[in-house]
């Protein structure tokens, strides 16, 4: 008989980021996600949250905050392993609820499984009516202007 995981959730430390940058690039190989360099992910380290199991990083997820009224979830990460097992869920609440608490009215977000987040209450909006993200990060992209993301947005 297989012993159940303990999942763990908290916020990322710097010795999580090595390991969040793999578990994101190795999704982003497959075309499920936009990749992140150690830097970004050490330059927004302290928006990032992470699951463990049995004391190892098995899944991430951000919520940046983009501007007084806007912040994004980013990098909703799973490794293989550990997928469908709600962890996914859990750390999208997670965040969400920290929106909640730092008054935040909206959260958006970019995706290739726009299903998946419509459980959540998401719905899909113009990407061009998110000029901060567009103008700021999205014009940097290797993907740009076609990275072929849906936007979503959830009132809170």
């Amino acid at each position: 008989m297989e012993k159940k995981k303990e999942f763990t959730f908290r916020k990322a430390v710097i010795a999580d980021v090595p390991v969040m940058q793999k578990l994101i690039n190795s999704l982003a190989a497959n075309d499920e996600m936009l990749p992140r360099s150690l830097n970004q992910l050490y330059d927004t380290l302290r928006d990032y949250w992470v699951c463990e199991a049995d004391g190892a990083v098995c899944g991430c997820c951000a919520l940046h905050i983009m501007w007084k009224d806007l912040a994004e979830i980013r990098s909703v990460a799973i490794s293989l392993e550990y997928q469908r097992r709600g962890i996914g869920k859990q750390l999208v609440h997670i965040a969400l609820e920290e929106a909640r608490q730092l008054g935040l009215p909206q959260v958006f977000l970019l995706t290739y499984k726009p299903e998946y987040f419509k459980k959540f209450g998401f719905r899909i909006i113009d990407k061009h009516s998110l000029p901060q993200k567009v103008w700021t990060e999205c014009i940097n992209c290797p993907k740009f202007p076609d990275c072929g993301e849906t936007a979503m947005i959830l009132d809170l």
